[in-house]
């Protein structure tokens, strides 16, 4: 009979995020890693065989699966878009701590040029956001090449603003980018 694992798996890859939002992909130890989960090297590896960047793609997966269900599914689902919007941006407050926690993408990304285990995810969870902003704001009235546009400001205006928020130690750029994810997005009658 195998043994009972000592961390259950969403567990597991909330201590592993935890560990490589603060310390990004290349900065995240083995040694780290094993501490923050509570397991051995041996165990980790067990675990993740493909090691750290196995580690890195489980983290980003199960963080995506979050996003589509809390943040795409509401931009994506009925009702006004501006009410589609306001709960996508609490599901990201949420997901950011109000700009307390770094952005997983930009902290798992490699640097341009170098290949990483995570480049096609990260890139794949760059579209999803950016065309999900883009559906809402043509369904708020854009015309097509606007609401891509302006999706696209949508995206820089919250990753700026959680590279600031770190820099700076200071919320208020995220809350500033929250606003004006809005202003972006919605036709100036349907802001409320």
């Amino acid at each position: 009979m195998p043994r009972p694992k000592a961390v259950d798996d969403p567990a597991l890859i909330a201590r592993l995020t935890g560990v490589f939002r603060a310390d990004g992909y290349d900065g995240a130890s083995l040694t780290t890693l094993a501490g923050a989960a509570g397991l051995k090297k041996a165990s980790l590896y067990h675990r993740f065989p493909g090691g750290k960047a196995q580690m890195a793609e489980e983290v980003l997966a199960d963080a995506f699966d979050w996003f589509a269900a809390h943040v795409i599914a509401p931009l994506d689902g009925p009702g006004a878009p501006a009410d589609r919007l306001d709960h996508a941006l609490r599901s990201l407050a949420q997901f950011y701590d109000n700009g307390r926690l770094s952005c997983l993408l930009n902290q798992l990304a490699s640097p341009a040029g170098e290949s990483a285990a995570t480049a096609e995810s990260i890139r794949a969870g760059f579209i999803a956001l950016t065309d999900a902003f883009a559906r809402l704001a043509a369904d708020a009235g854009h015309p097509a090449d606007t609401a891509a546009s302006r999706a696209i400001r949508a995206v820089a205006l919250l990753q700026g603003s959680l590279v600031m928020a770190r820099g700076l130690n200071d919320t208020r750029p995220f809350a500033e980018a929250m606003a004006g994810i809005r202003d972006t997005l919605l036709i100036s009658g349907d802001r409320r």
